[in-house]
């Protein structure tokens, strides 16, 4: 997911790029959510999923705007943002939506012209290029709009801010200070293991997913990774469409789902429904180098994830062949396993993590496989028409 600047060559080959391809994404620079309490969710986050609470920028620090927490595990970077004014456009999005993902930006060489060749390829503004900065260094952010309300910012670094400080821990923009939470410490003693944002996946209304595919191949010069329809997804009585589409470097991967025709209603159009019809973000998926002892921990924290029933066990390892986790475990676990030609997977969903049932988390162990677990999908998609109904959405 990151690139070793340090490393002469892929220096050398990095500053082709930067002089070829002002689209090429280095990093996911961070996840913005909007959410209604940012001191309140930055707690949670960090004890149900083990985040860092290393940063502010509020009141205390002179900001008279908005409040933001970063939070920080492995190559993750989270920022929590809250509106102090009515007026905020964080305020908006919560009143429509709930707390929500609002902006996956990356890091890029010269956010600039990153922005002005995505504007060249069809995009829409969401702000134009605009500089920070001090003696130790400057940050160049700018912003486009995708699907629904999504941004995808562009964020180029400088100095004390470049991308290999901030991933030893400096400050992330101009006007953040660092800060000391009272469960940074359990953490560090008690790690769940999470590494990087393995995709993220954005939900679209009925006939959307083809105009969202089309948007990331012009605009940001996407192309199609993987492509599933309503025979791969579905049950007696719901299915949906996706397609993912990857990054030309293949840094982070966009499945794009979009509800199809059933006897009920999908979880993409119960997502649509209670996201006031508008599309957005669904999940992240995090990934993990050891999915026992990550699900494990966050089980022990309280973390909610969908349950299978035992039957699905009875018949996934014909399926999925030997592995070098203890098939045991797995099963108490309730992990869900899947095999391509390239090797398996482990993978598990939370439960929505808020009242409204618009955001959730994923957990997702790689070994080999590259693909998003096409032989659970079934098995999923029932787990999930039983917390629908549970919910009174189905």
């Amino acid at each position: 997911m990151s690139t070793d600047t340090t490393n002469p060559t892929e220096s050398a080959a990095l500053e082709v790029c930067s002089n070829t391809d002002p689209l090429h994404l280095i990093d996911v620079d961070h996840v913005r959510l909007f959410v209604g309490n940012a001191k309140q969710a930055a707690f949670f986050y960090a004890y149900t999923f083990g985040f860092q609470v290393t940063q502010c920028d509020d009141l205390t620090t002179g900001n008279r705007d908005d409040a933001s927490y970063l939070l920080t595990q492995g190559n993750i970077r989270m920022i929590l943002t809250t509106g102090l004014n009515k007026d905020h456009p964080a305020q908006r999005h919560i009143n429509l939506f709930g707390d929500g993902v609002k902006d996956i930006a990356f890091t890029v060489f010269d956010a600039e012209k990153a922005y002005n060749k995505a504007i060249e390829n069809g995009a829409e503004s969401a702000y134009e290029p605009y500089k920070t900065g001090d003696e130790q260094g400057e940050v160049v952010r700018a912003g486009i709009k995708t699907y629904g309300e999504v941004v995808h910012s562009f964020v180029s670094r400088t100095g004390t801010y470049s991308l290999p400080n901030l991933k030893k821990g400096s400050i992330i923009f101009p006007g953040f200070q660092e800060m000391v939470h009272p469960l940074n410490q359990f953490n560090k003693d008690n790690p769940c293991g999470l590494k990087f944002l393995d995709h993220c996946v954005g939900n679209v209304e009925f006939n959307g997913m083809d105009k969202a595919v089309d948007w990331y191949e012009k605009v940001l010069e996407f192309s199609m990774f993987k492509h599933f329809d309503d025979d791969d997804i579905s049950t007696e009585y719901s299915a949906l469409m996706s397609k993912v589409m990857s990054s030309g470097s293949g840094l982070i991967k966009f499945p794009i789902n979009e509800p199809a025709e059933g006897k009920r209603k999908s979880q993409i159009q119960e997502y649509l429904d209670w996201h006031n019809d508008t599309p957005g973000i669904q999940h992240l998926a995090f990934r993990t180098d050891d999915a026992i002892q990550s699900i494990t921990e966050l089980r022990k924290r309280g973390v909610n994830f969908l349950r299978l029933p035992d039957t699905y066990y009875e018949i996934v390892w014909d399926r999925v062949g030997d592995i070098q986790e203890e098939k045991r475990l797995i099963q108490e676990l309730g992990i869900l396993v899947d095999r391509d030609d390239q090797g398996y997977l482990l993978q598990l969903f939370t439960r929505p993590v808020q009242d409204r049932p618009t955001l959730f988390f994923e957990i997702i162990c790689r070994r080999g496989s590259q693909s998003f677990g096409k032989g659970n999908f079934k098995a999923l998609f029932e787990a999930l028409e039983l917390e629908q109904d549970r919910r009174g959405n189905l």
